[in-house]
């Protein structure tokens, strides 16, 4: 539930969209935008899990804090794909785009999904990065000091190795969509085709710094090594441990709700897509 409209995000309509898209200059020093109801978002996400057959299981977090995880089984799957997003308590595009690619239930016929639905439920009633316990989650995959993260990487622990991995975000500093991309064995991208279907619904960030690192039509491809970093985001966890390819998605947050839902849904069915058309080759 939107707060501020007092209503559930509609589904997505591309059309109305592309012709409605402008800045809201609300985001002066930080997030100030919509907040939803989390907890009527995860339930909507679990009933659209359920009917379409999704496995659900419950990561055992903090005290009065529920972290579960969707399971779609494949016949004869051939790539392992993992998703995530609500790391950030004041980014709600993630998992309404969640909410949205479970009720289309478009997925590649032979991809095995992995999906954490919202890792910091707690933050999403005070619409702020923080979880309530004032932890930034997605700086503490190096030390595991939360509980919250330490029963997230206990949970990835007992998985296998991911061909592909996206997390969904949102950046309030952004000018428009784009994609940090995390491949140190240089795989072909998946940036570029992201971008691309991005492009329709919402606007690419084309500056040439974005976060402090080189970027370029919407990509940034950090030369990075993960040991030397003292905080680590959950993609440095994953590209260490669970994968060689990972996506963060960062949806503009001082444009309309529906725009950043839009532009997280359209980035990761174009993942999905190239990465279960290459697997075929």
């Amino acid at each position: 539930m939107v707060n501020d409209a007092q209503s559930t995000v509609s589904p997505v309509n591309t059309a109305s969209i592309a012709a409605a898209v402008q800045r809201l200059g609300r985001n002066v020093g930080g997030y100030h935008g919509d907040s939803i109801d989390i907890a009527t978002v995860l339930n909507e996400q679990r009933q659209f899990a359920r009917a379409h057959g999704w496995q659900i299981e419950t990561i055992s977090g903090p005290s009065a804090v529920e972290l579960f995880a969707f399971r779609r089984h494949a016949p004869h799957a051939r790539q392992r794909v993992y998703i995530s997003t609500g790391i950030h308590g004041d980014e709600p595009a993630g998992p309404l785009a969640v909410r949205e690619l479970l009720k289309e239930n478009a997925w590649p016929d032979h991809m095995e999904i992995w999906l954490c639905p919202c890792l910091n439920p707690t933050g999403f009633p005070n619409n702020t990065r923080v979880s309530a316990g004032g932890v930034d989650l997605n700086r503490d995959y190096k030390h595991l000091r939360s509980a919250e993260v330490r029963a997230h990487v206990a949970w990835l622990e007992k998985q296998p190795r991911f061909d592909l991995c996206l997390c969904l975000h949102e950046d309030w500093e952004a000018h428009g969509f784009y994609v940090y991309e995390v491949n140190p064995d240089n795989q072909p991208s998946l940036a570029d085709k992201m971008v691309e279907a991005v492009r329709a619904v919402c606007p690419i960030d084309h500056s040439t710094i974005i976060d402090g690192r080189d970027a370029k039509d919407g990509i940034i491809r950090p030369n990075l090594d993960p040991a030397l970093r003292p905080e680590w985001p959950e993609a440095f966890y994953l590209v260490t441990h669970k994968t060689r390819l990972s996506y963060t998605l960062e949806a503009p947050s001082d444009y309309p709700l529906t725009v950043r839902v839009a532009a997280l849904v359209a980035a990761t069915k174009a993942a999905l897509l190239q990465g279960d058309s290459r697997s075929a080759r």
